[in-house]
């Protein structure tokens, strides 16, 4: 994909979206793009064909993060990304929405290689990369100390809600990626605050929980 088709089409499918982007994200959106076709090619980042990317796919990539980027409070400080793979959600999301201090977590070596190359080609601010399991990093983190934890395409196994639950805030949120096809099944100790429409082709949606802490 040329740069010029890269933009046109980022544009189109923003349009499509509602989703307004700067000329400044324009610019790092494509570099994150081309940096991730480069290495998938070479190390499977991700499942998608990137050479060929529907318009569904791209979207999945690209356009759902950012649409979600209007759900983010200008209150949160620190947030976690976890089994942040190829970087989406968590790099085109901290492209545009550039507050605050961004922790991806991911087990997989090779991947996290990549998250630290894009971070470093994208002068990304506040960023760090966590090359383990997430239950291990929330194991160091003092509790409640999270405002945002952004999760997808990952199991959500019982260590791994107890690990989110324990770093959130009392304020704190979940951003779980899905499409509507998903099982939306609430996890035990959150609740639904919101599941948005982020106006993608799949019509995916963006869970928002937030938990629930026992009062005694």
């Amino acid at each position: 994909m040329t740069s010029n088709e890269f933009r046109e089409r980022l544009s189109a499918r923003a349009e499509n979206a509602g989703v307004s982007i700067t000329a400044d994200a324009h610019v790092k959106l494509e570099t994150y793009f081309q940096l991730l076709t480069r290495w998938n090619a070479k190390i499977n980042l991700n499942a998608l064909p990137l050479r060929r990317l529907s318009d569904e796919k791209f979207d999945r990539l690209l356009i759902e993060p950012l649409a979600a980027a209007r759900y983010v409070a200008d209150s949160v400080r620190r947030w976690f990304d976890f089994g942040s793979g190829g970087g989406s959600p968590a790099i085109p999301l901290k492209i545009v929405h550039d507050r605050g201090e961004l922790t991806m977590v991911e087990s997989k070596e090779r991947k996290a290689a990549f998250l630290r190359e894009a971070v470093r080609a994208l002068e990304l601010r506040h960023v760090d990369i966590e090359n383990q399991r997430f239950e291990d990093v929330a194991g160091s983190v003092r509790p409640h100390t999270v405002d945002l934890v952004s999760v997808r395409a990952v199991k959500r196994a019982p260590s791994l809600l107890i690990a989110i639950h324990r770093v959130l805030s009392p304020d704190g949120r979940v951003f779980l990626f899905q499409s509507p096809v998903k099982d939306s099944k609430t996890p035990a100790g959150f609740v639904i605050v919101e599941m948005a429409r982020l106006g993608t082709s799949a019509d995916a949606r963006l869970g928002i929980l937030k938990p629930v802490f026992e009062t005694h």
